[in-house]
Parts: structure tokens; sequence; C-alpha cells
């Protein structure tokens, strides 16, 4: 289903039950004392409505920034796979000839492999790791000759890319339980919601279909909120989708 069929559909849903809640509120509610505690009712929605405010906005600007690092750290790893075969042209076998042939391995296994699992939030296979194993077993294993620091300097460079290269990965393959705000914040969120889409009830002097228009758009701005938050959880899904591009454009540099 599409995102944002999916994004009407929550605030279709939200303001449905605000419209509910307001008419029900004005048909069948108490109105004695409603205009003499909207200064209480004003100051408690004020209170709540600001700490729901941060909450949210903490959830949001950290989900978002974590997207933005992973596309950051997938670029980088990509990159890194050809910084190895650069270092690899100039050593001599095995690393020549294998070292480019398991960076493109290692392309197409986490391009085609390991990003619809992460898509899915499942974990990924062990195929990856295997494939910068044996490029680390392939560097070890290039004799250079002791007179030649170039070369050594080149070995040693393709060595300290590879490490760059395992810590980028693990950083990749992390970012979707990293990213998880768990049970508990998004009881927070959505409690916190329902009271703050609720309070306005509480208040009085307003016509019912200026309340219920209030209500309701409470309702539609804060579930738009949430959706945001539910749909940054997973950068390599939803609206952040952070996608396998930059893998795919070195497999094709390395074929």
């Amino acid at each position: 289903m599409s995102i944002y069929l999916t994004g009407t559909l929550w605030v279709a849903a939200s303001v449905t039950g605000g419209v509910i809640i307001g008419y029900l509120v004005r048909r069948y509610g108490l109105d004695e004392g409603r205009r003499a505690n909207n200064d209480a009712a004003g100051q408690a929605f004020t209170i709540v409505g600001g700490l729901h405010a941060v909450i949210v906005a903490f959830a949001l600007i950290s989900l978002f920034d974590a997207a933005g690092s992973v596309r950051t750290e997938a670029d980088r790893e990509a990159q890194g796979l050809v910084d190895i075969t650069w270092a690899a042209h100039a050593l001599p076998e095995p690393a020549h000839t294998e070292i480019p042939r398991l960076a493109r391995e290692y392309a197409e296994t986490v391009a085609g492999a390991e990003w619809p699992r992460l898509r899915e939030g499942a974990p990924v296979p062990d195929q990856g790791w295997t494939e910068l194993a044996r490029m680390r077993k392939t560097i070890e294993e290039t004799e250079i000759p002791p007179d030649n620091d170039w070369l050594t300097d080149q070995k040693t460079e393709a060595a300290h890319r590879l490490t760059d290269l395992y810590r980028q990965r693990q950083a990749r393959l992390d970012a979707v339980r990293d990213n998880n705000i768990g049970l508990v914040v998004w009881f927070v969120l959505i409690a916190g919601s329902v009271i703050f889409v609720l309070l306005p009830n509480l208040f009085g002097g307003t016509k019912q279909v200026t309340h219920i228009i209030i209500v309701s758009a409470l309702a539609a701005t804060t579930t738009l909120l949430l959706f945001a938050i539910y749909q940054l959880q997973n950068p390599f899904a939803g609206g952040a989708k952070v996608g396998p591009d930059a893998f795919e454009h070195v497999t094709a540099r390395l074929a």
C-alpha cells in the first residue's frame, strides 16, 4: 500500500474519532461550569501540549538524523569498496585479481540479498561477513618484496580501508535495531496524543461545529506526527527508504 494512502487512512481515522468524540461531548456532556473551567483547563492543556511536543520533536529529530547518517554511511561503505579495489590493482597476486572480484560480489550481496532483509527488519545472512573475511585473508596472503616501500604502503592502505568497511557495515546492520524507539516510548507517544486531543473537550464557550473542528484538527495533526515517527523507524523502508543505489553503482563500475 502507498505510503500516502496509508497516511491518509491514519488521518481519516483520527479525524473521524475526533468528530465522534467532539459531537458526543457536546451532545451528551454536562455544560455546567465549563466556561468557568477554561483557565484551569487552559493551563493543563499548555503543560500537556508542551511536554508532548518535546517528546514528539525529540523522536522525530533523532530518527530523521539517524536516517541521514545511514545514507551517508552506506555511501561511504560503497566508496570503500572502490578504494580497496584501486589499492589492490597495484598489488601482486592474489590480491590484484581476487580483491576486485570479492568487492563486486560483496556489493551484489548487499544490494540483492541484504537490502530486502533490512527493509523487513529481519536478520541478514552471513555471506557479506564471509566475503569481507576472504578479502582480509587475501590481503594478508599477498606477499610484498621487502624492499618495495610503495607496495607495502598500498597493502597497508587496503587493510585500513577494509577495517573501515567492517565498521561501516556493522553500523548499517545496527541501524534497524538502534532506530527502534521501543514499546515504552510508543506508549508515551500514543497516550500523550490521546490526552492532548481529549483535553480541549473541557473548554467551554465555543459553538459545537467550532469545537468539533478544533478537536479534529488536533487529532489529524497529532496523527500525522505519529505516522512520521512510525515511517522513520526503519531507515531502509517507509518514508526514509535508504536504497542500495550506491552498491548498485559500485557493481556497475567494478563489472
